[in-house]
């Protein structure tokens, strides 16, 4: 469903991406994890057409985005990013509703699909009224999820979604949306830096340093068998001591 290949990208002369080569099966979930400035986000984008390359190709479902397809195809793709990204000005319905209007779906098609995706993602309906400064964080990503869905897309690309959340929110989220992404059989690319989230939430895991994939696959075997030190070193990193462990005191 989504390939890259050989892809490089730099900015300003400096590569943020090199050389990669990358695959997500149809009805995936892939999470990819890493260290801030590792490129995550940017091969998130390049699939979403908002970076181009400067080398290789992005494939989706089989067809290499180029400015001519670029449009069709991103309406097939939904895209959500941290705190949301939801227009201040707009309520959370409007917000929701805003790629289906613009593509001409009449009042009563908006409308129903705007309600099962409240459903779906338990969103009070109060809550479609009001704007996004008026919302808690959890119902802003649940906004940003429902406008991502809106147009039933065949992939989901969620950068660091749950990231700015409360813990608790966060992990009733993190269930919410796992139970979503199976549920409507989508294909999903994750952007984490928890190492568990990307566990939890994605089918296969691909770490990222300095603008290449290190290793992938499930956590199990980055545990078991990491490439290098530098994967050993990462999950070690998340393994949170325990006051016990460290023999710290208060």
């Amino acid at each position: 469903m989504l390939e890259l290949r050989q892809v490089h990208k730099s900015f300003d002369g400096v590569a943020a991406i090199r050389g990669v080569d990358l695959e997500v099966q149809a009805r995936e979930t892939l999470a990819l994890i890493g260290e801030s400035g590792c490129g995550k986000s940017t091969l998130l984008r390049m699939w979403v057409g908002l970076v181009e390359p400067d080398g290789g190709d992005v494939i989706f479902d089989g067809e290499p985005l180029d400015r001519g397809n670029l449009q069709a195809l991103r309406l097939r793709m939904g895209y959500v990013i941290q705190e949301g990204g939801l227009f201040p000005h707009l309520s959370a319905r409007d917000n929701t509703a805003l790629m289906a209007r613009q593509l001409g779906w009449p009042a009563d098609r908006i409308a129903a699909r705007v309600e099962v995706l409240r459903e779906l993602t338990r969103l009070p309906a109060a809550a479609l009224g009001r704007y996004p400064g008026e919302l808690s964080g959890g119902q802003r990503q649940r906004v940003s999820l429902m406008r991502a869905l809106m147009l039933d897309p065949d992939v989901l690309l969620l950068d660091e979604p749950l990231g700015a959340l409360d813990p608790i929110t966060r992990s009733e989220l993190q269930r919410e949306l796992r139970e979503i992404v199976g549920q409507l059989g989508k294909t999903a690319v994750l952007v984490t830096h928890d190492l568990f989230e990307a566990d939890f939430l994605g089918d296969r895991v691909a770490l990222m340093r300095e603008g290449e994939i290190v290793q992938q696959g499930t956590l199990d075997q980055l545990i078991d068998k990491p490439s290098e030190p530098f994967v050993a070193r990462f999950i070690e990193a998340q393994q949170r001591p325990t006051r016990r462990e460290t023999g710290a005191t208060r």
